[in-house]
């Protein structure tokens, strides 16, 4: 049984445009890419690959790496001669030409109609197994390790927006009882990273990105997401199972959305359950009134 998908704006274009974005203009993504999604075979090796692309192995398996990372291809056994397998994603292979043409021209791209960047009303639908992806959406409320801000009661003055980046991230590392160091850089996929979190009793891997006061928008949006607007995409590069974005004001939807669309994308092609969500002003807030001592 099939489930029609209605969702139609957030869903084919996003993806097409995440794999448009990751594939750029690197002629051997784009070769590798191609390579993967030409032809009826449906499980193509790591040596299939590099003789069909003319590349070499290691750098196909590089590749590859980034492509399953970024959930353009699935994974698909090992053969002990010819390496690991991958095989094509139903969705991105009906529109494997238009990813293609997107890929590298960025006035086109732009273009696209997405849910963060609506251009034109777009109607298009597609059909997939219900059970070919996993996601479900949390809050401050759903996590064991934030369980205390459940104890905040009424409207809280505190104001979120001004507390610094750095000053957030430390109390969120003492709250999760994270003791690693996690250094700041231009290209790093997260703020935080941690095995530490808590929620329904597990301990689950989970990426965060913070937008401290140096944002200073009222709301925030996906190209306040990065120099590039890209800080959703890389953030869901991380090997983590929950996502978090926290900013100290509102939060538009078009995160969400977002989110959902590369949560979506990695369930779908690594078959496993993925959490996302956000921490907006309000929960910002009750974090800090719940757990004063560790944001001193």
């Amino acid at each position: 049984m099939v489930q029609e998908v209605t969702d139609r704006i957030s869903n084919i274009p996003e993806q097409i445009h995440n794999a448009a974005i990751v594939i750029g203009r690197s002629e051997h993504k784009r070769k590798v890419f191609k390579a993967i999604y030409t032809g009826k075979k449906k499980v193509k090796f790591i040596k299939e690959i590099a003789r069909l692309t003319g590349l070499d192995p290691k750098t196909v398996a590089s590749v590859t790496g980034t492509l399953y990372s970024n959930g353009l291809i699935r994974k698909s056994g090992r053969d002990k001669v010819l390496g690991l397998g991958y095989e094509k994603i139903l969705l991105l292979n009906q529109r494997k030409k238009q990813i293609l043409s997107f890929a590298g021209n960025r006035k086109k791209l732009d273009e696209l109609p997405t849910r963060s960047q609506p251009r034109i009303k777009s109607f298009v639908s597609v059909s997939f197994s219900p059970k070919s992806f996993e996601v479900k959406r949390v809050t401050v409320n759903d996590i064991d390790s934030f369980k205390l801000v459940g104890k905040v009661k009424g409207s809280r003055t505190t104001s979120a927006s001004l507390i610094a980046e750095s000053k957030f991230k430390n109390g969120m590392k003492s709250i999760i009882g994270e003791r690693g160091k996690f250094q700041d850089w231009g290209g790093e996929k997260n703020d935080l990273f941690t095995t530490r979190l808590l929620m329904k009793g597990k301990h689950l891997a989970a990426a965060f990105a913070f937008k401290g006061k140096g944002t200073n928008v009222i709301r925030l949006t996906p190209r306040h997401m990065g120099k590039n607007g890209d800080q959703i995409q890389r953030l869901f590069q991380s090997q983590a199972d929950v996502f978090l974005i926290q900013y100290g004001k509102e939060i538009d939807e078009s995160i969400i959305q977002q989110m959902y669309s590369f949560a979506v994308a990695i369930s779908a092609s690594q078959n496993r359950k993925i959490f996302y969500g956000i921490i907006d002003g309000a929960d910002t807030t009750r974090l800090l009134h719940a757990y004063k001592k560790h944001f001193i």
